[in-house]
């Protein structure tokens, strides 16, 4: 029986490598973006904020990076699976820091969650396009 528990994590190198892809990802679009990268457990590494863009954006980007690395999914995915359980909806509907707009991407190794990245700004699905592309530079996922 195993008593102890072995977690990975991103590193702080690697949550500012993944910030900084998405932010020249964003630049190359024409967007403005703010962007929150996450450990396993949803404690911030990074956060970024594109001149310009308001300060709640950067909210929603954290919540964002925040729900996809403590379920593993992405926010989009999340919200489809919310849609299946009306009681599911009512109850985490009062849990702070879930958020279900698109843009926020588990960051896996090796199958393993090790953190997630939030992006927020733009439309849905530019914001999970730069999230994406962020997680294939750095961890070539």
């Amino acid at each position: 029986m195993t008593l102890v528990l072995q977690k990975s994590s991103l590193t702080l190198e690697a949550a500012w490598r993944i910030a900084d892809a998405a932010i020249a990802k964003a630049e190359a679009d024409g967007l403005r973006i703010a962007v929150a990268v996450v450990d396993q457990e949803g404690a911030p590494l990074a956060l970024l904020r594109m001149d310009g863009v308001p300060a709640p954006i950067a909210e929603f980007a954290l919540d964002k990076a925040y729900t996809a690395a403590v379920t593993g999914s992405t926010t989009k995915d999340f919200s489809t699976h919310m849609d299946s359980s009306p009681a599911l909806r009512l109850g985490l509907v009062s849990r702070s820091r879930l958020l279900v707009w698109g843009g926020g991407v588990p960051a896996r190794v090796e199958g393993e969650t090790v953190g997630g990245i939030g992006v927020s700004g733009g439309p849905e699905e530019a914001d999970i396009a730069c999230a994406e592309h962020a997680l294939t530079i750095v961890l070539g996922r």
